[in-house]
């Protein structure tokens, strides 16, 4: 009977001790989860702001290059509606792409759900998501405004 409940007892210490280590691990697995996804959404984060000063002197380009089709003759000016109208679509874009960063810099929690690892992970997955359309944002807008000013 001794044996028996010596047994009983290793085998419950070594159950208990199981789960927790896996618990331990799916703990460890989660918060590397959600430090590489905040390493990689920074990562984002830091090439967008590399690219806002490169946003800023493209709308002047494109501002600069507006100011010059209002200063010329009205024959002229009437000519350049369609590349007028361009440089317009452009600075729009560029001022969207610029918003949104900004917007997104703003509303991005680095904290968030820091208890709940599982929410946490799935909010920085959203977050990834939206920091690399801000992305895909600017750089469109920026090849776009070199297309668009090597044509001219």
């Amino acid at each position: 009977m001794k044996f028996i409940v010596q047994s009983f007892l290793v085998f419950l210490f070594i159950s208990c001790n199981n789960s927790n280590t896996s618990t331990g691990k799916n703990d460890k697995t989660a918060e590397s989860a959600s430090d590489s996804l905040m390493h990689e959404i920074l990562k984002q984060h830091d090439a967008g702001m590399a690219k806002m000063s490169k946003l800023s002197e493209a709308k002047n380009r494109i501002q600069h290059n507006l100011d010059s089709i209002s200063k010329l003759p009205f024959p002229l000016q009437k000519r350049s509606v369609q590349y007028r109208m361009e440089l317009d679509s452009v600075f729009n874009r560029l001022t969207f792409a610029d918003s949104h960063m900004e917007t997104w810099m703003n509303e991005f929690n680095m904290d968030s759900l820091k208890d709940d690892r599982e929410k946490q992970i799935k909010y920085l997955e959203s977050e990834k998501t939206k920091i690399s359309h801000v992305n895909d944002e600017m750089t469109g807008s920026l090849h776009k405004v070199d297309s668009l000013l090597q044509k001219k």
